[in-house]
């Protein structure tokens, strides 16, 4: 065990320190320090109830010294009868799911109230993470219900300035400077209702005023330095005990406030975790903004070839329900599976001996679940080997079987034991280690701890071996930045039935996500355009009007998802396999890399696609030439002006081209015909 150090500090005489592996934490004096290569954050230790003395940026040099004396972390206005301060420093070891981290925590009572704030540094990012834990008894929170600009009175002397707004905060900083460049970032998730997901605001702070998002980025025009807020919590739709917003802006104080939890969900005997927030650090241009985020969430969890890299078919898309899931037609589906290059086959609902209330067999219910203690087990009439048939072939034919689970949502998830135990007991007997979660409902703070048990339970069982796709499609879920740990997103159903499935549309999608989200984490779903083709009629943009390869291309900066029945494609659909396994052999590689637009959005007529930058010099393109008559496109892109670089196709229809980029790092693309992609390598090589 490297966990060598360990340190209790009770009072600020004494100093501690903890260095190791590019990461250092001490305690001196009145003085904590946490920080690697990249990033460094001191505090005043105020008897544990930290205030933030200096924020630097190592690479750039530059240091920020905060000019507010209050906490970085407020729950009431009592903030000085401070008492218990202690601080311990160890290193986490690496798991299957996460890297090696560096873990401070600082723990403190206010009155009655028990605090401990936890703080999280890996060693490759400039990133520092903090969450924040409470127990014990608390009073009324302060009111957080913002007040609209349009009622306060004009300001006429210095004391009209001070529309002091009480609230909970979970990290503030107010660096020196007046010009700031702010950008918040709010996302949607909720799919099956909403088609936007992503909100960008751009404004320069003034007067106190309320934010909405899971992102702040700000950019100081005077020394090219800047850093960001990562609210770990669900979109702004779902969170609990929310007020409205989620950032605080004045001049150059940053505040993040919105605990995820009132007084009522603090208890006297049990930690309870409030919503995370990041501060990260960067200089330059946008790129580095992103990088320098991606850095942190690449850490959440790790992406291993043999288990978070996939091409999964799910039968849900060709609307058949649970009609005809049984073991002659999974076996079928298996075989198809292959002949296309799909590595994972996922058996949605209608498995199981229980019936949903997605049944179109006989209406059935989430209620009471375990009344029925056969509910989670293979249905012996469509079933009556259980899945090993079903597994043995997907062995053979390296096909991964993979199912649909739903926990019970009920009493705040009361059974999750329950729950965790069916999912074991399927890895157990049949392997299942990829488990699509679904019906998610998190209305309620013990919603969130039990859910968080449930999932924590699998993988101490299944040694880190599961992951789940995590439906991000309906009710009050984790949203992009919530539960990340525990596997990629579903996100989205889109149906030829219904006539919503446009490939533009999904695209789009995963491209303005992609830009603050990790691309390959997010499951992206392409259908069989072969049907319900007299639903659109003339479409243009209809899906029978694209080939079933750029169908399959839209999802390649994702994990892609074969959103139908294999067995209900034409033959011609089979030639998607060379594509496919071609992919396959770059698809880890390309998904290492930082994945961000470039492009135009896309609209149906763009020249759109992502890069993945792998370093300064080498990475990968996709291109895609829409229904635009331009045979050629000036795509803008992350690479720097006047850099020479050689494009080496590896997918689809380009040429190989070296060209020297222009303004915005625009690279010169030309595809023969409408609809197209092309994926690249490339190498700048001047």
């Amino acid at each position: 065990m490297r966990h060598l150090f360990l340190f209790l500090v009770a009072f600020i005489g004494l100093s501690a320190v903890h260095a190791q592996n590019g990461y250092y934490s001490r305690l001196e004096n009145d003085t904590l320090t946490i920080g690697n290569s990249l990033i460094e954050r001191k505090f005043v230790w105020n008897k544990g109830n930290l205030i933030t003395y200096s924020l630097t940026n190592k690479a750039s040099g530059h240091c920020w010294l905060n000019k507010t004396k209050s906490p970085d972390f407020q729950v009431s206005k009592n903030i000085t009868n401070i008492s218990n301060p202690s601080y311990t420093a160890k290193e986490i070891d690496e798991t299957a799911i996460h890297p090696a981290c560096l873990e401070t925590v600082v723990s403190f009572s206010l009155g009655a109230l028990d605090i401990k704030r936890v703080f999280r540094i890996y060693k490759d990012s400039p990133a520092i993470a903090c969450d924040t834990y409470l127990k014990g008894k608390a009073g009324a929170m302060p009111d957080d219900k913002s007040v609209d600009p349009a009622d306060r009175k004009n300001i006429e002397f210095t004391e009209d300035m001070n529309a002091m707004q009480v609230t909970t905060v979970l990290d503030q900083l107010k660096p020196e400077g007046f010009h700031w460049q702010t950008k918040t970032v709010a996302f949607y998730d909720v799919s099956d209702w909403n088609n936007n997901l992503v909100f960008e605001r751009k404004f320069i702070p003034y007067r106190k005023n309320a934010h909405k998002g899971n992102l702040l980025f700000a950019y100081n025009m005077e020394n090219d330095n800047g850093f960001f807020f990562l609210k770990e919590a669900p979109c702004l739709n779902a969170q609990l005990a929310y007020n409205g917003y989620d950032f605080i802006t004045e001049f150059g104080h940053f505040v993040v406030t919105g605990l995820g939890m009132s007084e009522k969900d603090i208890k006297e005997d049990e930690w309870r975790k409030a919503y995370g927030c990041v501060t990260g650090v960067y200089s330059g241009p946008e790129l580095n903004q992103l990088v320098a985020l991606r850095r942190y969430q690449k850490n959440i969890r790790k992406l291993l070839p043999g288990r978070d890299e996939m091409v999964m078919m799910n039968t849900w898309g060709d609307r058949s329900q649970d009609t005809k899931v049984n073991e002659k037609f999974c076996l079928l589906e298996v075989e198809r599976a292959a002949q296309l290059g799909i590595t994972h086959f996922q058996i949605d609902d209608g498995w199981q001996v229980g019936k949903s209330p997605n049944s179109a067999i006989t209406k059935g219910s989430f209620q009471n679940i375990w009344n029925d203690t056969d509910y989670w087990k293979p249905d012996p009439q469509k079933y009556p080997n259980g899945l090993h048939p079903i597994v043995k072939r997907g062995k053979e034919l390296g096909v991964e079987i993979c199912l649909w689970f739903n926990p019970s949502v009920q009493h705040d998830y009361a059974d999750w034991e329950k729950d965790a135990q069916a999912m074991i007991s399927l890895y157990n007997e049949y392997g299942i280690r990829t488990f699509k979660i679904d019906g998610l409902a998190i209305p309620a703070k013990k919603s969130e701890i039990n859910l968080r048990k449930l999932f924590d339970k699998v993988l101490e069982k299944t040694n880190n071996e599961v992951i789940f796709n995590l439906d991000a499609t309906a009710g009050r879920r984790g949203g992009y930045h919530l539960l990340n740990e525990y596997g990629n997103i579903f996100l989205e159903n889109r149906y030829t039935d219904w006539q919503n499935y446009y490939p533009y549309w999904t695209l789009r999608n995963l491209w303005q996500l992609s830009k603050y989200v990790p691309a390959e984490k997010l499951q992206i779903e392409f259908l069989n355009k072969w049907r319900n083709t007299n639903k659109y009629g003339n479409d243009i943009f209809a899906p029978a009007n694209y080939s079933f390869e750029y169908l399959f291309a839209t999802t390649m900066a994702g994990q892609p998802l074969a959103w139908f029945e294999g067995t209900g494609l034409p033959e011609e659909a089979l030639t998607i396999n060379k594509l496919i396994k071609s992919y396959k052999k770059i698809q880890h590689d390309f998904h290492t890399g930082t994945i961000l637009p470039v492009g135009d959005e896309p609209s149906g007529r763009s020249w759109t696609g992502f890069q993945s930058v792998k370093d300064n010099h080498k990475g990968y393109f996709i291109f895609y030439r829409e229904n635009t008559p331009d045979k050629s496109g000036a795509i803008k892109t992350w690479l720097p002006a006047n850099v020479k670089v050689k494009c080496t196709p590896v997918l689809g229809n380009g040429k190989a081209i070296t060209k020297i980029t222009g303004h915005n790092g625009a690279l010169e693309v030309e595809l023969a015909n409408v609809n197209d992609f092309v994926l690249y390598k490339y190498e700048v090589i001047k």
